[in-house]
């Protein structure tokens, strides 16, 4: 990747200035997505310095969350990009590797969430394709009983992140990636809400089993134009760059409630 080598490095203390500035105060419950590349400036340290910085921000009190998704631990007959060819479909579902929260990776969840997903006491939410970790004061009530069924509905850390009165923080990325609008699709009512039979690897008292379970046919083909949405209308989002990197901070309470009024509306 290349970055910019005309300006100075960043490092863990001049992006916890970056994330003090964005409006992150000690205490807070914060779920953040990330794109080092965004950032196009080389940091001190890499993911590692981006994690100390968010945790010095937050303080002691504070609880930091990222996403720690692992998709392909899912139903292979509905996989696209890229699709496998069907005489596949039953090798998967006997052999896969079943999900465990210590060693699953979430790589495609960016490099700073797969890094704090490994740091010493972390805890990860038990759901083996939309799993989240956490650290901090919070971290048991946002992670425990992550439910199989509808995996970002009313028992998901999405819904105690609602309940803690967290924040998000999209940290070089957009409202696509903005996971806390999918409780939005859960809790609205649309005409065109859909729902999928899912399926998972997972160890079931301490044996490997393809479980089956209901989810929604999440879409997030709407979230941009939902943010904007936000963005206009409600003046709660906090705005700074950190390097070329544009950060979004914004509660999640109203953003979830509002999300929900515009898909009863537009969907």
């Amino acid at each position: 990747m290349k970055v910019n080598t005309s300006a100075l490095p960043m490092t863990v203390n001049t992006l916890k200035q970056g994330f003090v500035q964005a409006g992150v105060k000690p205490g807070m419950t914060m779920l953040v997505h990330t794109s080092l590349k965004a950032m196009n400036r080389w940091i001190a340290g890499g993911p590692p310095a981006v994690v100390m910085a968010l945790e010095e921000a937050l303080g002691e009190e504070g609880t930091l969350v990222m996403p720690t998704h692992t998709n392909d631990l899912s139903e292979p007959s509905y996989w696209s990009r890229p699709p496998v060819p069907e005489e596949w479909w039953p090798i998967i579902r006997e052999e896969m590797a079943p999900f465990q929260e210590d060693l699953t990776p979430a790589e495609r969840m960016g490099a700073t969430a797969e890094c704090f997903r490994k740091q010493n006491g972390v805890l990860r939410s038990s759901h083996p394709q939309l799993s989240f970790a956490a650290r901090g004061k919070n971290a048991a009530f946002i992670t425990e009983h992550h439910a199989l069924h509808h995996s970002l509905g009313e028992q998901s850390p999405l819904a105690r992140l609602y309940d803690a009165d967290g924040w998000v923080m999209l940290l070089g990325v957009g409202f696509e990636n903005c996971t806390a609008l999918h409780l939005s699709e859960l809790r609205a009512a649309y005409a065109s809400k859909a729902y999928v039979k899912q399926g998972a690897p997972c160890l079931v008292d301490g044996m490997r089993q393809w479980v089956r379970f209901d989810d929604l046919d999440y879409n997030s083909d709407d979230f941009e134009a939902i943010g904007e949405a936000f963005e206009r209308e409600m003046d709660l989002v906090r705005f700074c760059l950190i390097g070329d990197a544009k950060v979004r901070l914004m509660p999640v309470r109203p953003l979830v409630d509002f999300g929900v009024r515009w898909m009863e509306r537009n969907r």
